[in-house]
């Protein structure tokens, strides 16, 4: 199941409305906490198994042509077995039905409840023409293994 899941993880971030010249690089790290001497530091390792509680980082990190002046949409189904927590960015959107429907989480409904992290589905970002333009960038959101 670990390996199975890894590959789940690994096989997210699908440019969707983006020129066939967007390309996105992933990658799924695991986040360990260690407390030391009354710190708390937090690092990121490379997942190389998933078990069940761990919190894990997917980075997709994309390349545009600097010579666009387009914008795009990138997005990202959350796997089934990873519960979503957070975005590292504010500008984003997410959907708890499958991706039909997009906006702030604080908009998201099912059925008479509002919406709570653990319903979400897929993420995505829109990317401007100036972000484009810059060439590349780095999008993050982290969930923990259900």
């Amino acid at each position: 199941m670990r390996l199975a899941l890894l590959a789940a993880a690994l096989a997210i971030g699908v440019p969707t409305h983006a020129s066939e010249a967007v390309r996105i690089d992933r990658s799924v790290f695991i986040e360990r906490v260690q407390h030391s001497e009354g710190r708390t530091v937090c690092t990121l390792a490379p997942a190389e198994s998933l078990s069940r509680g761990d919190r894990v980082v997917l980075m997709l990190n994309w390349y545009a042509p600097t010579a666009s002046n387009i914008g795009f949409v990138v997005s990202s189904r959350v796997p089934e077995r990873l519960a979503f927590e957070r975005v590292g960015s504010a500008a984003y959107q997410v959907s708890v039905d499958g991706g039909r429907t997009w906006g702030p989480l604080s908009t998201r409904r099912l059925g008479t409840r509002r919406a709570n992290e653990s319903d979400v589905t897929d993420v995505r970002w829109i990317i401007s023409r100036e972000d484009a333009a810059r060439g590349r960038g780095m999008l993050t959101y982290s969930a923990q293994v259900r």
